[in-house]
């Protein structure tokens, strides 16, 4: 099994949030169903970048190391070949 980290945007409070799930695309649609209790307040969310890991561990410490990251790393990432959104990997 696949696992990833992925960051989710709020474009009307301009707003990020970073996460782990091994499928990030439900994980999505659960931020916008309001089933994350951070997240519910923020609606629409769109999901702005993806990247895999071969195991849950190295998955939740880049999400902790997300966590950590600017404004501004995070927008260097999203726009960076580390996202799997820029690639045709995903």
């Amino acid at each position: 099994m696949k696992h990833y980290t992925y960051i989710i945007f709020s474009s009307k409070y301009d707003k990020f949030y970073r996460g782990y799930s091994s499928q990030p695309f439900l994980r999505l649609k659960q931020h916008n169903n309001g089933e994350s209790k951070y997240t519910r307040n923020f609606t629409p969310w769109e999901i702005v970048c993806i990247q895999e890991f071969s195991s849950k561990i190295e998955a939740m410490k880049r999400e902790k190391a997300l966590k950590k990251y600017s404004k501004n790393q995070i927008k260097l990432l999203i726009n960076s070949s580390k996202n799997l959104l820029n690639t045709n990997r995903y």
